[in-house]
């Protein structure tokens, strides 16, 4: 387990994990489709709970995605997202996507990511591009709407700050 940083460590999940990754993805209100115990890594306060997850999915298409990164209430605002992120990203090389609401963009920016174009879009993410616009047009999707995000690994350095 990974030394704690304000009151929490870091550690790979394990099978044991999988229901309170999805009661808190659930909890959360963000996309429960591809859900696996073994891509998460997770925020574990001194008491031993979970305060927070995140992972990395693999697409068909061979794309990899930053995904399922959800933190408490109660521990919100305190760097634990920050934490599973770089985690998360340590490994990483080449490209790595990322779908989020749009108000969150400039929180994903400080670690490297930037809205994708239209170009950089492999076949899953040009797909959910479509569907998105769809439903907005629809109007079945809030107007904020949400971004594709894209992280160039071998451009772009971590922020080193912990509290980011």
């Amino acid at each position: 387990m990974a030394s704690g940083v304000s009151g929490y460590s870091l550690r790979p999940a394990c099978a044991e994990d999988f229901s309170a990754i999805r009661d808190l993805i659930h909890q959360v209100g963000i996309n429960p489709m591809g859900l696996h115990w073994e891509r998460f890594i997770l925020a574990i306060d001194a008491e031993g709970e979970m305060i927070g997850c995140g992972q990395i999915k693999f697409h068909n298409d061979g794309s990899r995605e930053l995904a399922s990164i959800a933190v408490i209430e109660a521990w919100r605002e305190r760097g634990v997202a920050s934490e599973i992120i770089r985690r998360l990203m340590e490994d990483e090389s080449g490209r790595l996507f990322l779908t989020c609401r749009a108000r969150l963009g400039a929180f994903y920016q400080r670690f490297g990511f930037r809205q994708a174009t239209s170009s950089e879009l492999p076949p899953y993410f040009r797909r959910l591009s479509r569907l998105v616009g769809l439903f907005r047009a629809l109007h079945l999707m809030p107007s904020e709407g949400l971004l594709i995000m894209v992280y160039h690994a071998s451009a772009t350095h971590l922020s080193a700050d912990p509290g980011a």
